[in-house]
This record gives C-alpha cells, structure tokens and sequence, in this order.
C-alpha cells in the first residue's frame, strides 16, 4: 500500500503527509462516536470527481458513498453525474449537515443521507460504491459487499485499498491542488 504524500521532491513529502494523515485519523478516532468505523476526514472535491470518473459513473446509475460526511461524493454524484445517489452515515452532525445541503440545493430526487451504520445497509442495486475508510474497516465491509453487489457493480476505494480484492485499475493523483497526493483503487464485480 503507498502512503499519500506532498508533492515534495524524495522521501520527504512521503514521511511529512504521512504523519499528517496519522495524526488526523488519531485525533479523528479520538473523538469519533461509539460504533464509527473510520474517523471523518473531507475527500477534497477534485479527488471526488476523479472517483466518480474512476468508477466510470453513468446517469441514472445508483451510487452508495459509505460513510458519506458531509454529502459532498453524493451532492456530486447527483449534481454532476445525474446519479442516484446515496450515503451512509451515523454520525449524528454530519448526517444534519448533509442532508441540509442536499435539501437546500434542491437535490432529494436524486440524493439522499441514510442515517445509519453502514455495516446494516442493503447495497445489492449499486451500480458504485465510493469508499473513503480504513483498511480494517475495508476488511470488515468486504463480506457484505461480496455477498450483495451484482455483476458489474464498482467500488472506488481512496487511499486504502481492499485486501481481499485485486484492484481492476489503480489511479495516482500526484497533487489535489493542496499538495496531497492520493490513491484511487478501482474494483469490479
């Protein structure tokens, strides 16, 4: 698995970013609540879009972002994409936060947050699955996903790939526009 890194010459950028990932997902899982899996930490929109291009999203499809955050992968989906568009997300704020959003930008046909533990959901018509989680939490969702996703069904993974699964393509982003590079990992069915 590589590590994302700043787009600083050598090793360098590799051990600062990665430091900085650390330190966020630590103070993340401090202060995450009982049950979350993988701590909030925002995927900067321009990596959101190359995961939707990644997983090859087409109108109307239906895609399910696991632990959704803010909504942003699915306002993009919906907005950009012309998907049907779904997140799973427990924590109580973020899940206020984004379906705000959602309903202020006019988007409840075609977006929408279910408030819940993404362990418990139903995902057999997703056509894409976007995932920004830990490797471990990766691993814990792998069964569901392997029993319920159809044939042809995609999952986009960012930074921590499945261990199960052998990705279909693999896509380096050098520089988010913030100096963070990143890792898109996509799966097929």
């Amino acid at each position: 698995m590589r590590s994302p890194r700043l787009a600083v010459p050598g090793g360098l950028g590799v051990l600062i970013c990665a430091c900085f990932l650390w330190a966020q997902i630590s103070w993340a899982q401090d202060s995450k609540p009982p049950g979350t899996l993988a701590p909030y930490v925002p995927t900067p929109e321009t990596i959101v879009e190359k995961m939707l291009l990644l997983g090859e999203l087409k109108a109307g499809e239906k895609v399910f972002d696991l632990g959704s955050g803010d909504g942003r992968i699915v306002i993009m989906a919906a907005r950009k994409f012309k998907a049907d568009a779904t997140g799973v997300e427990l924590d109580d704020m973020l899940y206020q936060k984004s379906a705000e959003r959602i309903r202020t930008l006019g988007l409840t046909p075609t977006a929408r947050i279910i408030h819940g533990d993404l362990m418990q959901q139903d995902y057999s018509s997703s056509d894409l699955i976007t995932v920004y989680l830990l490797p471990l939490t990766n691993d814990k969702v792998t069964p569901i996903l392997e029993k319920q996703l159809k044939k042809g069904a995609r999952v986009v993974a960012h930074d921590f790939e499945f261990s199960a699964w052998t990705p279909t393509k693999i896509q380096d982003i050098d520089d988010d526009g913030q100096g963070r590079a990143h890792r898109l990992y996509l799966y097929k069915r």
